[in-house]
């Protein structure tokens, strides 16, 4: 089954700010979750349960949510793996959940690419 993908605006944003060569591995991997999502990276813990982390570039990872139901592939961010650092995406996605904004791009009926 292929998994349709819908990059939210946040991630969008997160992976617009990346170099150039970095954004274009993390676009590549993206892509690659269209088929077998649930088979690719490895499921959060605690706060971030609910939630997928793929490894790209190196050091980099996408955070992303599996919608069975819609058959849908929500990215919800990207960026540097830098444990202690504040950009480090692990804490900046703890930070939106916290907002509420990755739950309500979540639990909201994504648009398709």
């Amino acid at each position: 089954m292929v998994y349709k993908i819908f990059v939210t605006p946040t991630a969008q944003e997160m992976i617009k700010q990346l170099q150039a060569d970095i954004r274009e591995k993390v676009k590549y991997r993206i892509d690659e979750l269209a088929e077998n999502p649930e088979k690719q990276g490895k499921p959060l813990l605690g706060e971030l349960a609910g939630f997928r982390s793929v490894h790209t570039a190196g050091r980099y990872r996408i955070i992303y949510h599996v919608d069975r139901e819609q058959v849908v592939v929500i990215i919800v961010g990207a960026g540097i793996r830098k444990e202690g650092d504040k950009r480090d995406i692990y804490t900046l996605t703890r930070k939106l959940f916290h907002s509420g904004l990755i739950e309500m791009k979540v639990r909201r009926k994504p648009k398709t690419k």
